[in-house]
């Protein structure tokens, strides 16, 4: 029996049910987080929870629950659905109020959610790299909250599917941003370069694990806006993101990158990458 968890409460999927006038429904007015779960462990679990949190800070609504008290649930979530590989889907959205676009009163409860489900690692596409495409990022101009408004996102990963291809990657205005679901990064003459974490990308949990394994192994890094014309120039380039953890990208519009293959940093850096996880986490295969 598969268990998630409603406001606290731990019951079958089957029960859970979502009220019609709830403004996550209604309006897309909640924020939410995956976390991935190695040998039944969080991976940045408190990263995650933080960012939850602060979330729902910049659109005015208060989580009703502590990283830590998060985390126990969820802990306990876990191990109530024998997860060992997989994510966790965590939402919270501003409550049941009726329909009125101005926020409700102060008495309205949030709504918690929250439920488990077995992810394969992407070892295929870790190796052999992915397919992309270039799209015009059409988003709102708060992309570093992780709202549950995802039409734009879901848009640019609809034609990257119907054009054989893995990812979309967006830009603005010649810059580039970020992937549909992930952040997108370039290599070029050793350096690893990727957008600044402002309101234009989401401060991917990865991503900011990415760049600490760089700080810590030497590997040249910057945060600078780069064009359309550098991720053509690029030696190579890689996404990243909870799911995806660090992929190359092998070729953007039928153009190859480089030389079709992993180029050797994205490579280390995916070596890096797995030994934090086997930190936090334990050996992974």
């Amino acid at each position: 029996m598969t268990y998630v968890i409603v406001n606290g409460e731990f019951i079958h999927r089957s029960e859970a049910k979502v009220d019609i006038e709830d403004r996550g429904y209604q309006f897309g007015d909640g924020v939410y987080e995956v976390i991935r779960v190695y040998n039944g462990k969080m991976f940045t679990g408190t990263e995650h929870l933080e960012r939850l949190i602060d979330s729902g800070k910049k659109i005015g609504m208060e989580i009703p629950y502590t990283v830590l008290e998060l985390t126990q649930q969820l802990k306990h979530l876990i191990d109530k659905n024998g997860l060992n590989l997989g994510t966790l889907y965590l939402q919270v959205t501003r409550g049941i109020a009726p329909r009125n676009h101005a926020f409700p009163s102060s008495d309205v409860l949030p709504t918690f959610v929250a439920f488990s489900k077995e992810v394969e690692r992407p070892v295929g596409n870790m190796k052999s790299g992915v397919k992309t495409i270039l799209n015009e990022d059409i988003r709102w101009l708060l992309c570093d909250i992780k709202s549950l408004n995802l039409l734009g996102n879901l848009m640019a990963k609809q034609k990257a599917v119907e054009a054989g291809c893995f990812e979309a990657i967006q830009h603005r205005d010649g810059v580039v941003t970020e992937g549909s679901l992930s952040n997108i990064s370039i290599i070029k003459n050793g350096k690893v370069i990727t957008h600044p974490a402002d309101n234009l990308i989401l401060n991917g949990i990865t991503r900011q694990k990415v760049l600490e394994i760089c700080r810590q192994n030497g590997i040249p890094f910057s945060q600078t806006p780069f064009t359309l014309g550098d991720l053509k120039d690029a030696d190579e380039v890689f996404l990243s993101g909870t799911t995806v953890e660090v992929t190359p990208i092998v070729e953007i519009e039928g153009e190859k990158v480089g030389d079709g293959n992993a180029g050797p940093i994205t490579k280390n850096l995916q070596e890096l990458f797995i030994k934090e996880i086997e930190k936090e986490c334990g050996a992974i295969s």
